[in-house]
């Protein structure tokens, strides 16, 4: 049963006064497939911030969106999605993409795991890379993938810069290195925590369950796009 077979008359007559205006709707469609800071959302929705503060304060009551400190700029913080309405409620547009690029600071552990949770929900090819590789893929990102059946091919962590080409969708799961990259209004944002510093078992699965819950919702909206022309 589906999360939203679970609930209430009452809290289906909750979330469905909390989206009765087409800004939330907007913040809504937004952050469904990747994370915000409020200045990020004001400028993709072209509002000001006091009026984002109060359609946000309305979607934070109804449990809908939340607010997480950056793991890189603590002065930030982002805005998520809490739920996936059942998958019902949600926009369904399509993204064309060649290739999916997912980045972390280190590419060695979320974006890896993400590659590889990527390859069994799409046919759309995927790969990783990091804004300051290290050395080689962290174990316990092996061994994460082993406990869930995920198929993990490690590949050596490499840099982005000038990886990524045209008609690719870029994806950062990790605070950093979206803050880091330059801005780029088409690359989608994962707030996923960094199962590194803590090294245990449950960080790792935690990041990897983040991550699959991310590419589940949005799998099915990534097309391959048409390839260029030479």
């Amino acid at each position: 049963m589906t999360t939203e077979g679970l609930w209430s008359v009452e809290r289906r007559a909750e979330v469905h006064a909390a989206l009765a205006d087409v800004t939330r709707v907007q913040i809504v469609d937004t952050l469904a497939t990747g994370d915000m800071a409020s200045s990020e959302l004001c400028a993709r929705l072209t509002i000001p911030t006091n009026l984002l503060a109060h359609h946000v304060l309305v979607l934070e009551r109804a449990g809908l969106v939340r607010k997480e400190r950056s793991e890189g700029d603590r002065r930030r913080s982002y805005l998520r999605l809490v739920t996936d309405f059942g998958g019902h409620l949600l926009p369904r547009s399509v993204i064309p993409a060649q290739r999916v690029v997912f980045v972390c600071s280190r590419n060695t552990a979320r974006s890896q795991l993400a590659v590889a949770a990527w390859t069994q929900r799409s046919e759309v090819p995927a790969t990783s890379a990091g804004t300051h590789p290290a050395e080689r893929v962290h174990p316990g990102a092996v061994a994460a993938a082993r406990r869930h059946r995920i198929p993990l091919r490690p590949q050596p962590p490499r840099a982005v810069g000038g990886l990524v080409q045209p008609g690719d969708l870029v994806i950062a799961v990790c605070d950093n290195a979206h803050e880091e990259l330059p801005a780029d209004s088409a690359r989608l944002h994962w707030s996923i925590p960094d199962p590194v510093p803590a090294g245990t078992d449950a960080a790792f699965d935690l990041a990897l369950d983040q991550i699959r819950q991310r590419i589940d919702r949005i799998a099915v909206t990534i097309t391959p796009a048409t390839q260029p022309a030479p």
